[in-house]
């Protein structure tokens, strides 16, 4: 029928009909916006200064964050049990290791970013891409200056020389900071070297395993150890503090880079990964190209002590620039992360707690 044959109510509805069209097509793109702008993050990063890091994104791209906060393990078991229905878009743990288990899980997708190959070198991420690096620590040797000399605590090996019995701690040798060097040493020594390393240093303890790495700081500071094993950011948190307390603990204690002559010093990372069942995925990769932004970097590295890993990105923390430079070693953090599987075992043949 030709238009100008119709009734006024007919025209009338035909209007109604058109806007409800049109409204309906407004409210699905506008239901559909939504589910672009949101952003469902699992993170075992617990540091203040991570919420101006989300809150730039957001106000950088509008994508909402969704945050759940859980340590690596208790993370890594969420995903596991909630299988397909996870809601999760990326990951964020801070042990390469456990990366390393989250991939071999599948429990991550590899993805294609052309910005994230290029910002973060090979060493700091899987082979497959399937996690990033964003930010590093050393795990690096503290001592008392008047009960040791820095030249007999100066290699991993020598943690586990008799020469040093009685004078050690460490934290538990179950958390994952230790399970990543004795991951990485059997890596480089085969499993039987990295067990006879770990019984020496047990039978070297000063006393048991116990706290966490600032902790092991403490207790050099206080005699109740003469050496002892912690990540830098911990160390430079110490020299930040106005604390008392803390300088005095830092009045007290050096540091020592490990292995300088040899393989050089131990190196773990935080970094992220996409959710293998993302509903999201669009916005999880512009999220971890965003932390490998030199703004994001700023956030992430320096903001908890740690040194950027995207190439040329600055290190705005003075402290930690103080720390100086030095030979990190090489070893490609996924294959700390398959150590870490004899790692456990020798733990439980040694009785390292």
């Amino acid at each position: 029928m030709h238009r100008s044959n119709l009734t006024r109510s007919e025209r009338w509805l035909e209007r109604g009909l058109g806007t409800v069209v049109l409204l309906a097509l407004a409210l699905g793109l506008a239901a559909d916006v939504r589910a672009q702008g949101v952003l469902n993050l699992y993170s075992a990063r617990h540091y203040q200064t991570d919420e101006a890091l989300y809150e730039n994104f957001t106000r950088q791209t509008g994508i909402k964050i969704n945050r759940i906060e859980l340590g690596d393990e208790p993370l890594i078991q969420r995903l596991r049990n909630e299988g397909a229905n996870s809601p999760a878009d990326v990951v964020l743990l801070v042990d390469a290791a456990r990366l390393w288990r989250g991939q071999i899980d599948g429990l991550f997708q590899p993805i294609t970013s052309k910005l994230l190959t290029e910002r973060i070198p090979a060493q700091w991420r899987s082979n497959d891409n399937t996690w990033f690096g964003f930010s590093s620590r050393a795990r690096t040797i503290f001592f008392d200056p008047a009960k040791v000399k820095a030249e007999d605590v100066d290699t991993y090996a020598e943690l586990a020389d008799p020469k040093n019995k009685g004078k050690v701690c460490t934290r538990s040798g179950s958390h994952p900071y230790m399970l990543s060097l004795i991951g990485a040493i059997a890596e480089r020594e085969g499993e039987a070297g990295a067990e006879a390393w770990a019984r020496g240093v047990v039978a070297n303890m000063a006393r048991p395993p116990r706290g966490g790495d600032t902790d092991q700081i403490r207790a050099v500071a206080a005699g109740e150890c003469a050496v002892a094993l912690s990540n830098t950011y911990y160390w430079v948190r110490l020299m930040r503090s106005n604390d008392p307390k803390d300088k005095d603990v830092v009045a007290k204690v050096r540091m020592v880079w490990p292995d300088q002559k040899g393989a050089g010093t131990h190196m773990n990372i935080s970094g992220g990964a996409v959710a293998k069942n993302s509903p999201n995925r669009a916005n999880a990769i512009r999220f971890l190209e965003y932390l490998s932004g030199p703004e994001a970097q700023n956030y992430f590295a320096n903001g908890n002590n740690e040194w950027p890993l995207a190439v040329g990105t600055p290190l705005a923390n003075p402290e930690l620039a103080a720390l100086g430079t030095f030979k990190p070693d090489p070893l490609p953090l996924s294959s700390v992360g398959k150590g870490q599987v004899a790692a456990q075992r020798i733990l439980d043949r040694v009785g390292y707690r």
